[in-house]
């Protein structure tokens, strides 16, 4: 019985370290010169945003923000999404509307990787801008893309090279059918998918429970994003929405 009893735990910490390596590495891979090829055809990009830091950064009255209430505890689709700790993360990755100086047209979405940044541009120079996880040095992509579906608690399936490199997750393999939604699931509340010339890039935006991965370099290449701001992009977000990330 002791036997059987921990074999039981060793295959389950197995799943849960295989589980936890996917989680700081982000999403699916896919070859990362699919997007950098379009991207040295883009033209130059320059845009203005309001200055923060950490001495002067946002506070909600100046932010049209109250991140007690935005980043609060909710039920969504019939799971429980926790509260934000949000006064440990950096408060420039936090939900804010700033002034955006940008050639791209409102209503859009620029990714700016250099400082882990997600704009969702607004009309007349102004963007909602969200703090995001990004890939690792050597993983990141650049390019021009469109949002051209997304999706409310989506389930997640390990891809093959994953799966051969941790042979726990075969249970949330394609065949398999995926990990069932819930707030532990690596793409978390909402999953927003890359296209890029009518295929699927196997990049995603989606929301992330590690929020301690907000702000910095750690997944395979997917945009990362609180579960809350997450949702809040989701609904934003209308058809096909262009992307560029730069």
């Amino acid at each position: 019985m002791e036997q059987k009893i921990n074999s039981h735990l060793s295959r389950r910490s197995l799943l849960t370290l295989a589980i936890s390596s996917f989680l700081a590495a982000g999403c699916e891979q896919v070859p990362k010169t699919k997007l950098e090829v379009a991207a040295a055809t883009l033209p130059e990009h320059t845009t203005t945003a309001a200055k923060t830091s950490k001495d002067n950064g946002p506070k909600p009255a100046g932010t049209g923000f109250a991140y007690d209430e935005i980043y609060a505890a909710l039920t969504d689709g019939g799971f429980d999404v926790p509260a934000v700790n949000y006064r440990a993360i950096d408060p420039q990755y936090l939900r804010q509307e700033v002034e955006y100086i940008t050639a791209e047209p409102a209503y859009s979405i620029v990714v700016d990787t250099n400082e882990r940044f997600l704009y969702w541009v607004l009309p007349r120079g102004r963007a909602i801008r969200y703090g995001v996880g990004l890939g690792t040095q050597g993983r990141s992509w650049k390019g021009r893309a469109v949002v051209q579906w997304k999706q409310k608690w989506p389930r997640w399936k390990a891809p093959d090279d994953m799966i051969a490199r941790n042979p726990e997750l075969k249970p949330y393999g394609v065949e398999a059918g995926g990990m069932a939604p819930g707030p532990r699931n690596p793409l978390g509340a909402r999953a927003m998918y890359i296209f890029q010339n009518g295929k699927d890039t196997l990049y995603r935006i989606h929301g992330s429970p590690s929020w301690r991965t907000i702000g910095k370099n750690s997944s395979s290449g997917c945009v990362r994003m609180l579960m809350h701001d997450a949702i809040d992009l989701y609904d934003r977000v209308k058809g096909k929405t262009p992307l560029l990330v730069i």
